[in-house]
């Protein structure tokens, strides 16, 4: 699973009222900023969904530290990031992705992986404290590239991409406008195997109900052990946690029969999520998910400023810090991410390890409807993708 967002041009650091912040913080305020996103993009179809909050958020903080005056304050609010910027100490959002990078990325096993790239055109002047801080606090790749030769530009940035995916994306972009001079790609890959894996000797297919009328069939995995799960009676859903090796899970949240799935989309909150996590329960369960593929490209340059980030994509863009030239702005933000959930895992070390229990028939939590899933660091509760399955036959 892996992710890409990528910006034309960029953006700074400013002022509010979390001094002592921390990486729980700033995991809580990417969280809701996830599911403010969402809501935009569910807007605009009911197919599938799936992109990551905090590859799109680690974007906007590196071009917080090139914005200044309106554009500043706009990222900082639709980014949910107003209460973290403090006057007297500019580098702390920075800082903050900076500490919540390392401690995801700490255990040498668990396959995290973020990475940033600049790409300037050439001839083209970036003030050397932003040049300087990206390396800093994104540990950002800095590129000095002849846009004047777009076949090469595009080659080149479509080779970072596919290098820092494993080969996944082998094409990030296919054209470039002429008058691009800055381009920031930030990439996010993950691969994780389950804790309980799935065994393939019972994937079989199934029906999933797209909705009352449409029914499609597919590969339903199947596994039976111990997992933590729980209802949210008000909310009229069950959630489910699947752990990764290495302290990552994901979380499925499955409407009940009777529950429309668009009535929930309003409900998904950080509290709620949080809640959830805090009240699972441990039980005996067969699980029967179906194995599904994803890939997904979001022009987030037209969503955005329908959340209120308006004068970056305009000529009244204020990227001082990042160059002294003038009319510069961001034409575009892409965003493209790819998901592929299927049985495979290594046995875990500790699976006999659960404890002997009286035989009972185990309860069954069958995922054969439309269902949301959040992929997240345990010890951060970072969310770092979230998505919606409506038809899981549907790349």
């Amino acid at each position: 699973m892996f992710i890409l967002s990528l910006v034309c041009f960029i953006v700074p650091v400013h002022s509010s009222q979390l001094p002592n912040a921390t990486i729980m913080d700033l995991s809580y305020k990417n969280m809701d900023f996830a599911m403010n996103l969402y809501r935009k993009i569910a807007n605009y179809h009911d197919k599938n969904i799936f992109y990551s909050p905090l590859s799109v958020s680690t974007s906007f903080a590196a071009l917080l530290m090139a914005t200044d005056d309106v554009t500043h304050k706009e990222i900082l609010q639709v980014c949910n990031l107003e209460q973290l910027d403090v006057d007297d100490q500019p580098q702390l959002i920075p800082r903050l992705f900076q500490d919540l990078q390392d401690n995801i990325s700490h255990n040498g096993s668990l396959q995290v992986e973020q990475s940033m790239a600049l790409f300037i055109r050439q001839n083209f002047e970036v003030e050397k404290t932003f040049e300087d801080d990206l390396k800093i606090f994104f540990q950002a790749d800095i590129n000095v590239l002849d846009f004047g030769n777009p076949k090469e530009t595009i080659k080149s940035i479509n080779d970072y991409v596919r290098q820092k995916t494993a080969d996944k994306v082998p094409e990030m972009i296919s054209t470039l406008n002429a008058m691009t001079q800055l381009l920031l790609v930030n990439t996010i890959f993950f691969q994780g195997a389950w804790e309980t894996p799935f065994n393939p000797d019972f994937t079989h297919n199934a029906p999933f109900h797209i909705d009352n009328y449409n029914i499609v069939q597919v590969p339903m995995m199947f596994v039976e052990d111990r997992f933590y799960t729980m209802e949210d009676e008000p909310l009229g859903a069950r959630v489910l946690k699947l752990p990764y090796k290495d302290g990552v899970s994901m979380l499925i949240l499955l409407p009940n029969k009777k529950t429309d799935y668009t009535t929930i989309d309003n409900e998904i909150t950080a509290r709620r999520f949080l809640s959830w996590i805090r009240n699972l329960e441990e039980m005996k369960l067969e699980v029967n998910m179906p194995k599904f593929k994803m890939e997904r490209a979001y022009s987030l340059h037209n969503i955005l400023p329908e959340m209120g980030m308006t004068s970056l994509f305009t000529d009244g863009a204020n990227l001082a810090r990042l160059s002294k030239a003038g009319g510069l702005r961001v034409s575009e933000v892409l965003h493209k991410a790819v998901i592929e959930v299927d049985e495979v895992g290594t046995t875990a070390a500790a699976a006999t390890a659960t404890g002997i229990v009286p035989y009972s028939l185990p309860k069954r939590f069958i995922i054969n409807r439309p269902f949301f899933f959040f992929i997240y660091h345990e010890e951060t509760n970072a969310l770092l993708f979230m998505g919606r399955v409506i038809d899981p036959t549907k790349n």
